[in-house]
């Protein structure tokens, strides 16, 4: 369990799996305040929120493509869940959309709404500075980042600018499980690039394991 100290809030970041490759991540705090972040399927987070005892308030949306909102108006349905996403008429009905700078409280923590076009062209992030963690849906992997359906290479560095000039200590979670495949890629582009050849192997290993 993480802790942040200055605001005395207790704060638990859970993967759930969906279909082949998707995290959709929950967060709960001690007061049973329960946010979940993208989630493309409503029956694998209604089966944890029953083993886990918690209530839904808070569904955060990075993006509008379908497995990261299949699950929303199920959840919305049985939980009466809050949801907050992107200004864009091609996402399901929102409490709130939001844009760049705005604040949305969720699991009693401050999330600072970050747009981050490139991947599609309203994808937003969502940054918590008091727990140093950020939710960027399809935007940034490990090893990569996502794929330009709709936005230009002009768009996506500029997203990842604004992710970079984060802190360093930040903890980032994405949205799906790419390590391995970006890491090939990217061999097949610098072969001879030493810490990818190591950072490869540790892959390899970590998911052998």
């Amino acid at each position: 369990m993480y802790n942040d100290n200055s605001k005395q809030t207790d704060y638990q970041i859970t993967a759930i799996r969906a279909f082949s490759d998707n995290y959709i991540w929950a967060i709960k705090s001690a007061n049973n305040n329960c946010c979940v972040v993208d989630p493309g399927d409503a029956e694998p987070v209604l089966k944890w929120l029953k083993q886990e005892n918690q209530q839904l308030k808070t569904i955060l949306l990075t993006h509008q493509h379908q497995d990261h909102i299949g699950g929303v108006a199920e959840l919305v349905e049985s939980t009466g869940a809050q949801v907050y996403g992107p200004a864009d008429s091609r996402m399901p009905a929102t409490s709130r959309a939001v844009i760049e700078n705005d604040v949305v409280q969720a699991a009693d923590l401050d999330f600072k709404v970050i747009e981050v076009p490139g991947h599609t062209s309203t994808h937003i992030a969502y940054y918590a500075a008091s727990a140093d963690v950020l939710f960027c849906g399809d935007t940034l992997f490990s090893m990569g980042c996502g794929r330009l359906f709709e936005g230009s290479p002009k768009q996506m560095l500029a997203s990842l600018d604004k992710l970079a000039a984060l802190p360093d200590s930040t903890k980032v979670y994405c949205t799906h499980e790419y390590t391995l495949a970006n890491a090939n890629f990217a061999l097949a582009v610098e072969p001879d690039n030493q810490h990818l050849q190591e950072r490869h192997a540790e892959v390899v290993n970590l998911r052998n394991n």
